[in-house]
């Protein structure tokens, strides 16, 4: 019998038709990361095609692919597909969801080296001796390309959201351990602010690890952070975070988490801008963390948005709450 050709997912309010055409498979299941188990539920065979109903969950857009007999594939029905920290994804967008405006601005200008897993990026026309803001940023190069953070900031100063300031790109080779709570590499980034350009204030802003690694370097490496803005940190508690206990840090993040969650009123309040995806297991150790630094005294603010862990969650946040963010730490004139 014929494969059937490529068929689109069916897109509802309610919930989304998966199909696949057949090509002699014993087995088809959904990749995604909105449940638990990451891979499943199954497809099922009918009349030549592979189908699943998937009712909606709590998000606006999803990320998915197929494992057909043990690989995994792309959907070669969906055209839309974004790319990935682990590779290209097809996705679904439901009804509600729409694209950042600030997608369509102009080039921001390229980045330059400034040291080994740094990169700078300053309006063109700053001079380089002129000390302005500085917004680093783990995972700078995914941020960059893929969530376009150097051009939301280009866009933010054109329409005079901003103040003028730099961005700071950073990238580890070893990023898991860098990321996860450790002393040396929190001393490493303190070291490194300094050398970068002439800095007024300072932001700091990270993802997942990146998150957990920005409030480490601020609390333990004595960075003098004005703001933080951490999106879906990795804040591992022994109680509730388990099913991360393979990950070879887990321990000492545990530690970290605990120390964050115990502390006492903070000398010196910041603002603090924490997000997390509605159906991410992270949610309820975000929530617990937003929870301790408010109690503590910092300015936060907590966000729930509707997608999961990925780059174009993350990027969909931006404005206007990393923007929100950045234009009260900075002041203008400041």
């Amino acid at each position: 019998m014929a494969a059937s050709p490529p068929t689109r997912p069916e897109v509802r309010a309610d919930g989304v038709t998966f199909r696949l055409a057949d090509h002699g498979y014993e087995s088809v299941l959904l990749q995604q990361e909105l449940q638990r188990p990451r891979t499943g539920p199954a497809l099922a065979r009918r009349d030549g095609t592979w189908e699943l109903v998937y009712p909606r969950p709590p998000v606006d857009r999803m990320e998915y692919r197929f494992e057909a007999d043990g690989a995994s594939l792309l959907d070669p029905g969906n055209p839309l597909r974004v790319p990935g920290a682990f590779g290209e994804r097809s996705v679904v967008e439901f009804p509600e969801y729409a694209p950042p405006v600030w997608l369509g601005a102009s080039d921001p200008g390229a980045a330059v080296p400034v040291g080994e897993g740094a990169r700078l990026w300053a309006p063109p026309d700053a001079d380089p001796e002129e000390p302005l803001p500085l917004l680093a940023v783990h995972d700078g190069t995914e941020a960059e390309r893929i969530g376009g953070l150097t051009r939301l900031v280009g866009h933010a100063l054109g329409e005079r959201a901003l103040p003028a300031l730099r961005v700071l790109l950073l990238d580890s080779p070893s990023r898991d351990e860098d990321y996860s709570a450790s002393a040396r590499y929190a001393r490493r980034l303190a070291a490194l602010f300094p050398r970068v350009a002439p800095t007024t204030r300072l932001v700091g802003m990270g993802a997942s690890l990146g998150a957990l690694a920005m409030l480490h370097a601020h609390r333990v490496g004595g960075v003098p952070f004005r703001a933080l803005y951490l999106q879906s940190g990795s804040y591992f508690r022994m109680r509730t975070d388990r099913g991360e206990g393979g990950f070879p840090r887990f321990g000492r993040i545990a530690r970290f988490v605990g120390t964050v969650l115990r502390a006492a009123p903070a000398a010196r309040p910041i603002a603090i801008t924490l997000t997390c995806g509605a159906p991410e297991e992270n949610l309820p150790n975000n929530r617990a963390v937003a929870a301790a630094l408010r109690r503590q005294g910092h300015d936060v603010a907590f966000v729930v948005n509707r997608d999961a862990h990925n780059p174009t969650a993350w990027r969909d946040t931006w404005d206007p709450h990393l923007v929100a963010l950045l234009a009260g730490a900075l002041e203008w004139g400041a």
